[in-house]
């Protein structure tokens, strides 16, 4: 039996306003022929299918071709709901899904036979059991009671979360069980879109708290061969286990996640055991880069990008792709233009700017050195433009840019400029009514 796990494919994801649409295409392009090559029986997607409870309908459209692909290749496949899918729009299409040997569970419930799903080999045999998990809300499996301190609570939920994972370990066993006196012995799969103690998070993933519990411990999950979880973008193994992983996002969703491959795990069972877990590396279909130092060493930096594009690691792909770039600057001394000096240092190569900043181990010192200057030796302008600027936080903020044609910075600057004139045009008349 071998399986393909990955997770948190984020259909209709932007990216500082850019949209992953390519990206997704060809990685799924990519899945699907990875299945034929290496004869794969089953792909199993550990929840956050889509990147929003209402994704854009061209990310409906490559989920429907993915699905139509891979049962065209006889593949099974296995969706779990995250917590950045609608429970409701997973929904929707569960029974026709069913048809074409696609099972989908979007929500936790108490009918744990429902979430327990055979999969078969070429041959049709049941070759593997599947206690299928996806993400789990706490009023799915505690309710609150009045009095409990926060550490009750988390308690409460922790065991709660661990019962419900037992509960359905146990109905996996007994199909398990059934087909061991027919003489067929297969492995337990487990799945969970949760964060678990000491796994390594990125930017990208937002805080995930289950109600009043961070972190879920390795040892609370239930002894099964192989457990394929999701909701941490950087593939890892979990308390150094073989058999408890995260497959981590098949693309970069932040620009922290490019220091390490992007992989999807191929799982392969033997006479019932785990035989062996190989992580395949997804190739990295956009140009992306951080470039980081001080101006005289990022301009050699963008030098060299732009005299080794070609044998850059992205290079392969399409040319009329721009590389995108991440960029801090790290500075002794406070610079006010480092917008503008970016801009014509990347004017001229095939790059698209999409985070620009300060370092923020600078920031303190760059207060410091503003605090040398009295106020009013400055105007209400640049005041705010120098905080500003200092911002870096605000500056590198994750959210998507309603107008990303447009710099935040410079909407931000107008925005206070057109406030102060206004107060000063009413303190004019105010003034001259006196």
């Amino acid at each position: 039996m071998r399986i393909i796990h990955t997770s948190d494919w984020h259909l209709g994801q932007h990216f500082y306003g850019k949209t992953r649409l390519n990206e997704h295409q060809q990685f799924l392009t990519w899945l699907v022929d990875l299945v034929q090559q290496e004869q794969v029986d089953a792909v199993i997607v550990a929840g956050d299918i889509f990147d929003t409870g209402a994704p854009p309908s061209y990310a409906r459209e490559l989920f429907n071709r993915c699905v139509i692909a891979l049962k065209q290749v006889g593949c099974q496949l296995v969706l779990l709901g995250g917590n950045h899918d609608s429970v409701a729009m997973l929904t929707e299409s569960r029974q026709i899904l069913t048809f074409i040997d696609t099972a989908l569970i979007p929500a936790a419930t108490h009918d744990y036979q429902s979430h327990i799903i055979e999969l078969t080999d070429k041959n049709d045999a049941v070759s593997a059991i599947v206690g299928a998990i996806p993400f789990i809300r706490a009023r799915d499996v505690v309710t609150s009671s009045a009095g409990q301190t926060g550490d009750q609570k988390k308690q409460q939920l922790q065991q709660a979360i661990s019962d419900y994972y037992a509960n359905i370990y146990q109905c996996a066993q007994q199909r398990q069980q059934a087909l061991r006196e027919q003489g067929t012995e297969v492995p337990i799969i487990l799945t969970g879109h949760l964060t678990t103690v000491n796994s390594q998070t990125s930017e990208s993933v937002r805080d995930l708290y289950i109600g009043t519990l961070d972190a879920f411990p390795a040892d609370g999950f239930p002894p099964a061969d192989y457990i394929a979880l999701g909701h941490i973008h950087r593939a890892q193994k979990v308390g150094g286990t073989e058999h408890i992983r995260y497959s981590g996002s098949p693309i970069p969703l932040s620009f922290d996640e490019l220091n390490k491959a992007k992989t999807v795990n191929l799982v392969e069972f033997d006479m019932g055991q785990l035989h062996q877990v190989t992580p395949i590396e997804v190739p990295l279909f956009q140009p992306m880069k951080v470039i980081k130092g001080e101006m005289a060493h990022i301009k050699e930096q963008l030098e060299v990008l732009a005299r080794n594009a070609q044998a850059d690691a992205c290079s392969t792909q399409d040319s009329d792709q721009p590389t995108w770039l991440d960029i801090e600057v790290v500075a002794s001394d406070f610079i006010s233009d480092i917008q503008t000096q970016l801009q014509q240092l990347t004017r001229e190569l095939h790059v698209e700017v999409l985070l620009s900043r300060r370092a923020k181990v600078n920031r303190e010192h760059g207060l410091n050195e503003n605090n040398k200057e009295s106020l009013h030796e400055l105007s209400v302008q640049e005041v705010f433009a120098r905080r500003l600027q200092l911002e870096s936080d605000y500056l590198s903020e994750k959210e998507q840019d309603p107008d990303p044609q447009l710099d935040k910075y410079m909407r931000v600057k107008n925005m206070f400029t057109e406030i102060t004139q206004s107060i000063e045009l009413a303190n004019k008349n105010s003034n001259d009514a006196s």
